[in-house]
């Protein structure tokens, strides 16, 4: 699955709200002409206006469809910043989350005076000036296995703030914008948006790139940058394991 999240209330259903699951819900029932919901489930959540170039989600449904039938009903019965992708036959015991080995997750900045039209509710719009070098400098104290408490976002409800994330990097790319990517197994609420403020204020000079591994082992959220905006995050890649595995989130 691929979606744009402007107009969703993220990933999980929620009540009185319009969501990414509840949208692919209800077209699956009305592909296989039922009234209720077909249950889906997803290898993660992804927050309120955040993208995605590529999500696993895994369904069982109650009449038999092809692939290329189900790839097509999702599709005509949700809107264009919704899209299926691709569709398969899974085993039984097939858990997205479960079955997932790493995720990678690029948040985007536009880095100059002028905005660009074709990029808006995409990158987050930044005016001053970046140092790449010194958040580049930052960013390995964010990489292996810790405690990220400090970028735990209020209302997480992981069972522990323990992560490991496998690589982060910080490029300037062409067109003015800088990209910030992560890789990892499962992320915490905001995890990703905080790290990338966190960053951001390191870029503006307010915070010096050698103190991020002070700011990760103090454990506390107040150390840590403001929440860059969501709309410039996408999750771009699902790596998945050939059989699952536990995972306490």
């Amino acid at each position: 699955m691929a979606w744009r999240g402007d107009a969703y209330a993220g990933w999980q259903m929620q009540p009185k709200v319009r969501t990414i699951q509840g949208d692919i819900e209800r077209a699956l029932a009305k592909l296989c002409g039922i009234p209720g919901p077909v249950r889906v489930s997803a290898t993660g959540r992804t927050d309120s206006g955040v993208h995605a170039e590529m999500q696993i989600i895994a369904f069982r449904l109650p009449v038999e469809r092809l692939p290329y039938q189900v790839v097509a009903g999702i599709n005509r019965h949700t809107d264009d910043d919704i899209v299926c992708l691709a569709a398969e036959p899974v085993a039984d015991d097939f858990s997205p989350r479960s079955w997932t080995k790493e995720k990678l997750y690029r948040y985007r900045i536009l880095n100059r005076i002028q905005s660009c039209p074709f990029r808006v509710g995409l990158v987050w719009h930044l005016k001053p000036h970046l140092d790449v070098d010194a958040m580049s400098a930052a960013v390995p104290a964010l990489v292996g296995q810790h405690d990220y408490a400090s970028f735990r976002a209020s209302g997480c409800s992981a069972k522990t703030t323990i992560r490991t994330i496998e690589d982060a990097q910080v490029r300037r790319v062409e067109n003015d914008e800088i990209q910030v990517d992560f890789i990892g197994h499962g992320f915490l609420r905001h995890q990703v948006r905080i790290m990338v403020g966190t960053l951001v204020d390191v870029g503006l000079g307010r915070t010096a790139d050698h103190s991020i591994g002070e700011i990760r082992d103090a454990l506390d959220r107040e150390r840590a940058g403001r929440t860059a905006p969501a709309h410039g995050l996408t999750l771009v890649h699902v790596e998945m394991l050939d059989s699952a595995r536990p995972y306490d989130t």
